[in-house]
């Protein structure tokens, strides 16, 4: 077997260093290997003269090589001691014959490098795919590191030919006589490479040495594809835009982010054509859903159906549409807490702190109940219980637009405690994403382990509270001293000209959701916040603000709505439609009732009627499942099949949801009180 291989090896260095053969001579090589492999043709005298004849090529090849480097470093010498050339031309001289002297190195470890895996191979298990995998994936990165190291060598050399070119214009121009103009654009072409050196960032350079960096074989897509139709030259395709889309092995798309030449601006015409798509189809979308008596939200989702992957496929920025919408939850949130003062949050804060955990708790308790008796594991129990116990706030703020706030003097209106609530599950969702490592880890470990896991989540929660301590001190801080100055301020600039108020308090609700987010509590408490400190004003001052606010949460919720709909997929309902409307009932139901137990417990007896509205506003599925279920099942605590099955059962409730809440307004709210709250 020794002696099969020995052959193999150079056999392949006969192929590798015998560039002069034709392909005739290849193949007659190649054949008579196989009849020696097989023990025929060739008597072992013959077999030993060509192992020899191999091993001279691949011998003599190597100390040319070695000469020719030694001819190399006698060259960089002599650069580097002559006195008639610049510091700059010595570099770039010097740096020519190291590219050269790096080319022939990695030649050479090729050579070895394929020998080496043929070996490997020789010495495998064909039936053993876990070891062919392994091979597989060893040259797997070999070949990205030789292609990331060929890429580097070939843009060196475009900067040693564009070296050339200048340095033959500067010959040029110092052999004859220069305009002042002339002059004046040879400085302002310094001053432009200065400044391209100076802007330049080399996070390529940078970030490949990173622990947890991978190279990855990628495609780049043309923008325009009449592109692939032109001749166009390797400059111009050098000087492109950047535009193209890159699209790895797993089918992700990419876009650029950030261009190496930032002194050109540019535009992501992806992104543009997909605002202007949503906007357009938005309108008939939403003004269908009013003719027939359904909130315009469900518009915007059928909007997003259409164009998403289950529909016409034509939204390609999907990940900057879902970043953009996430500023109409920020906005609807903000406006939501500018009709939410102070005292009434004080009025209903032990309520919506209570309730939301309570329901948490009861939801996790049912939901191991359930996976014990459907052997489920209790990771994956405890995770869909709690992305089930999430309501939708963007959707309930929705529904209590202009809706009439107060009942009796003294009583606790429904929709104080229901953003109450609601606002406190958006602090439970960072809460959440904070424990699912910990989740995780828990999935996979004995039970002395799992004690340490429970103490770590105990942890996360104190830092949390105290997270929402120290959020809440700031607030009373800004609200005592800051919140005054600062909007007269504005009020006193803004006189005449709107734009300076929108954007200080746009500014103003990016401070709350940056303060939030650095105290690892959820940005959508941020912004209710925002709107609440800025109510305390007065009255007017939430008119103003509201009056400029609100057309641009509008247009922002609209691209939240749409981008939901986009995970929406009309096929998968239809194929499991009874399994999904048992699933989906079962959990409106289910929340409904928890809701109400506990509703009926921590509310006062003179606030018990509008149990029946809350628990109805509570009974559905947030949109956030949406964000826990991708991020679970990249980790591996979901399969693909419950992903699907949370995004469906999630869509449904949404859409089950405005009859449950008409329905609890018809049957609990006074006639002259109904008015917009359907």
């Amino acid at each position: 077997m020794q002696a099969i291989g020995f052959v193999f090896l150079w056999t392949l260095s006969s192929l590798l260093c015998g560039h002069s053969a034709n392909p005739a001579e290849r193949e007659d090589v190649v054949k008579h290997a196989i009849k020696l492999h097989r023990g025929k043709g060739a008597v072992v005298t013959q077999r030993k003269q060509w192992v020899l004849e191999s091993c001279r090529k691949l011998s003599g090849l190597l100390r040319q090589k070695n000469v020719v480097l030694n001819k190399l470093k006698n060259a960089i010498r002599a650069v580097e001691k002559d006195a008639g050339l610049s510091d700059e031309e010595k570099l770039f001289q010097v740096h020519t014959f190291e590219i050269f002297q790096k080319e022939l190195n990695e030649s050479e470890n090729s050579v070895f490098q394929a020998i080496h895996g043929l070996q490997r191979a020789l010495q495998g298990d064909y039936k053993d795919v876990v070891n062919m995998k392994e091979s597989s994936r060893q040259r797997l990165e070999a070949l990205r590191e030789a292609a990331i190291k060929e890429e580097m060598e070939y843009v060196e050399l475009l900067a040693a030919e564009k070296h050339q070119v200048e340095a033959l214009k500067n010959m040029q121009h110092q052999n004859k006589s220069l305009s002042i103009l002339d002059e004046i654009l040879e400085d302002v072409r310094k001053a432009a490479d200065r400044l391209e050196e100076e802007i330049e960032e080399h996070a390529f350079d940078d970030n490949k040495s990173v622990r947890g960096v991978n190279f990855e074989a990628v495609l780049r897509v043309e923008e325009d594809e009449a592109n692939s139709k032109r001749n166009a030259s390797k400059r111009e395709v050098e000087d492109d835009l950047g535009l193209s889309m890159l699209i790895d092995s797993q089918n992700n798309q990419y876009i650029l982010t950030k261009p190496r030449d930032s002194t050109i601006p540019r535009a992501d015409h992806h992104f543009i054509k997909d605002i202007v798509t949503i906007g357009m189809l938005s309108l008939p979308c939403g003004w269908l859903c009013t003719t027939i008596g359904l909130p315009t939200m469900f518009g915007y989702i059928i909007c997003g159906v259409l164009l998403g992957p289950s529909g016409l496929n034509s939204i390609k920025s999907i990940v900057q549409v879902e970043t953009l919408g996430e500023f109409g939850v920020f906005f609807t949130l903000f406006l939501v807490g500018l009709e939410f003062s102070p005292e009434r949050l004080r009025k209903v804060w032990k309520i919506s702190l209570q309730g939301p955990c309570y329901m948490t708790v009861l939801m996790i308790a049912f939901g191991l109940l359930w996976g014990h008796l459907l052997q489920i594991r209790p990771t994956q129990s405890v995770f869909i219980s709690t992305c089930l116990s999430l309501s939708s706030t963007p959707l309930v703020s929705r529904f209590l637009a202009g809706s009439v706030r107060g009942d009796k003097e003294g009583d606790i209106d429904y929709s104080s405690v229901l953003l109450g609530m609601l606002v406190m599950q958006d602090v439970q969702l960072g809460l959440f994403i904070a424990v699912m490592p910990t989740l995780i880890q828990a999935g996979a470990s004995t039970y002395s382990s799992i004690v340490k896991e429970i103490l770590r989540i105990l942890i996360l929660i104190g830092q949390i509270l105290f997270s929402l301590a120290a959020v809440f001190l700031i607030c009373l801080v800004i609200k005592t001293y800051l919140i005054g100055p600062y909007y007269r301020k504005l009020h006193t600039e803004s006189k005449g000209n709107k734009e300076i108020l929108i954007l200080g308090i746009s500014a103003f609700i990016f401070l709350m959701l940056t303060i939030t987010e650095l105290l690892d509590v959820s940005m959508e408490l941020g912004c209710f916040l925002a709107g609440a400190l800025i109510s305390s004003q007065g009255h007017m001052v939430t008119e103003e603000i509201m009056s400029c606010i609100e057309p641009i949460r509008d247009f922002l919720a609209i691209i939240f709505f749409a981008s939901i709909g986009l995970h929406v997929f009309p096929t998968f309902v239809i194929y499991e439609l009874t399994v999904l409307l048992f699933l989906t009932l079962s959990v409106v139901i289910m929340k409904f009732v928890l809701a109400v137990l506990v509703l009926s417990v921590i509310l006062p007896k003179s606030s018990q009627y509008i149990k029946w509205i809350v628990s109805a506003g509570l009974a559905q599925v947030s949109e956030f499942s949406f964000v826990l279920g991708s991020r679970a099942r990249r980790a591996g605590i979901i399969s693909r099949e419950v992903y699907l099955l949370i995004l469906s059962v999630t869509t449904l409730s949404l859409l089950l949801a405005p009859a449950l809440w008409r329905a609890a307004i018809m049957k609990c709210v006074p006639r002259p009180e109904r008015r917009s709250s359907t």
